[in-house]
């Protein structure tokens, strides 16, 4: 079983309040040109589901903010990568499962 140190950063919302958001995964698009970070913040939707967010952000700033994605273009290209990442995180559990 692999550890990862989790990296954890602070937004405030709309409202002025300090959310504590887990970073899942970023990655530079060469189709685009820019940096994504896909996060959460540990919620849940009504399904049980943990909500994932996506930004556009610069890895370059030191306070960085977060940008909306704003195509649908790249919300596919997110929303593919995030199914990649599914299938083989699921693929990894079961032959982990299979190797106990």
């Amino acid at each position: 079983m692999k550890m990862e140190e989790k990296m954890t950063f602070t937004v405030t919302d709309d409202e002025g309040k300090n959310i504590e958001c887990e970073a899942l995964f970023t990655f530079e698009s060469d189709e685009t040109g820019k940096n994504y970070i896909v996060y959460t913040d540990n919620t849940t939707d009504e399904e049980g589901n943990t909500k994932v967010y996506a930004s556009i952000y610069n890895p370059n700033e030191e306070n960085t903010s977060l940008q909306p994605i704003e195509t649908d273009k790249e919300w596919k290209l997110i929303e593919t990568i995030l199914s990649e990442l599914q299938t083989e995180t699921a693929k990894e559990t079961k032959q982990e499962g299979e190797n106990e």
